[in-house]
């Protein structure tokens, strides 16, 4: 076993027990532990954070700071956990693009100024609060609040079991073959192709209907994200080839380029 493998076993437990103390009633199993009604899927968006960071003409402080993102060079971050629309918005009218563009600020307006100042820090412990800090280097710009505000604080989601599922799902994929295939190929070039087949050898034949890869820049061959449908009722079965959930396809070139550092 690895040194990566195990550490990401460790900080799996570590949440497991955090959240069989919080509730030791209920099933420890992180993912088992969120439970949700009234829609379809999850999206589970990860960043490619070298990627993203190349991207942006004006690169937020995650991007600058490389003691932010150092534990990215080892795979994909967090981006978000998006509820597909909920049957209850869907009665209201809302329809599918409008529900990824609002989210839950058609319920509850995002406030007016900077994201941060408007809404204040969660209040995880330790063993949750370090393992986000290493998933989603985009706290540094509040991004785990937008998310929550923007995509679970409506739903009655429970922060620290959402959160928790996160990361979870994110050390699921860097822990496979794909996760492993993306970091032993940055710096190059790979065939888009490839990239879909490291995805099936993981996850099972046919899982790539699951996939969605997101790429920039000139010819869109630059990799930023990619984003994975799991069924709303099979989150705790992933990766399971049952638990995917099929996505729209992306938009990236015949060749893809993953940056580094």
């Amino acid at each position: 076993m690895t040194l990566a493998r195990r550490s990401g076993l460790l900080t799996l437990a570590l949440l497991t027990a955090l959240l069989w103390v919080a509730v030791p009633t209920a099933a420890a199993d992180p993912l088992a532990r969120l439970e949700a009604e009234g829609f379809d899927y999850y999206t589970l968006a990860l960043t490619w954070h070298p990627g993203f960071c190349e991207s942006r003409s004006d690169p937020p402080r995650e991007c600058l700071d490389p003691t932010l993102y150092q534990g990215s060079r080892q795979g994909f971050v967090l981006h978000g956990l998006w509820p597909s629309l909920p049957d209850r918005f869907a009665a209201e009218g809302v329809d599918r693009r409008r529900w990824w563009e609002e989210g839950c600020f058609l319920e509850r307006p995002r406030a007016d100024g900077s994201f941060c100042r408007a809404n204040p820090p969660f209040d995880f412990p330790d063993p949750l609060d370090d393992a986000l800090d290493e998933a989603m280097p985009g706290r540094e710009s509040c991004l785990d609040r937008y998310q929550y505000a923007k995509h679970a604080a409506c739903l009655n989601l429970p922060e620290a079991e959402y959160f928790a599922a996160s990361v979870a799902l994110v050390e699921t994929v860097n822990e496979s073959a794909f996760g492993a295939f993306v970091a032993l190929n940055q710096g190059g070039e790979v065939y888009r192709r490839d990239l879909v087949g490291a995805f099936e050898a993981a996850f099972g034949e046919g899982a790539a209907r699951a996939l969605r890869m997101e790429c920039r820049g000139r010819g869109n061959r630059l990799l930023t994200e990619v984003r994975i449908g799991i069924d709303v009722a099979r989150l705790a079965d992933f990766p399971a080839a049952e638990s995917l959930f099929p996505q729209e396809p992306g938009r990236c070139a015949t060749r893809v380029r993953i940056a580094t550092f």
